[in-house]
């Protein structure tokens, strides 16, 4: 398998969000996501967007490109390519790291593994899954178990019980 990945990895925070919030390391969201290209068997180089922002972008984007004017964890753009180009791009994953910290002290969960679940969940959503229905919430969310169980970290529904209802679900 050729696990060739370009990471542009940016960090569009502002000194304050920067000091109150974790944010994992490049190196360590380029892991999270080789993994999960390699569960897939995703052989074909690639090249991602990862992005860390704070209320205000995330809320912009959200109300943008899913007309909802609240802030959310993760936004994932999936490369539409319209002419068939021979291109590794697979998208854009947008994480707000406010909202992902506040998540996983809500859900008393480690803040790097529910980070980690994030990255996971949105390089699925580049690579065509989704949680519309739910054989399709089912598919991804055993995928994602299986990735983060590779990469040492719990079962993130472990307490959640797809039973219920998908629209009660913001990942």
């Amino acid at each position: 398998m050729n696990n060739k990945l370009l990471l542009d990895y940016q960090l569009s925070l502002d000194e304050k969000e920067r000091s109150q919030y974790w944010v994992p390391e490049e190196n360590t969201v380029r892991v999270w996501i080789g993994e999960t290209l390699k569960k897939i068997a995703h052989a074909n180089p690639s090249e991602l967007t990862v992005r860390i922002v704070g209320i205000p972008e995330i809320t912009e984007l959200n109300i943008t490109y899913r007309s909802k004017n609240s802030a959310t964890n993760v936004l994932s753009f999936p490369f539409e390519n319209v002419v068939e180009l021979d291109v590794p791009l697979l998208g854009d994953i947008v994480i707000c790291s406010e909202v992902v910290n506040n998540e996983a002290i809500e859900q008393g969960k480690s803040i790097e593994s529910h980070w980690a679940h994030m990255v996971v969940h949105g390089c699925l959503h580049l690579c065509g899954f989704d949680h519309e229905s739910y054989d399709q919430a089912k598919e991804m969310e055993t995928i994602e178990i299986a990735v983060l169980n590779n990469l040492g970290y719990i079962d993130p529904y472990k307490d959640i019980s797809l039973e219920r209802g998908l629209e009660n679900v913001e990942i």
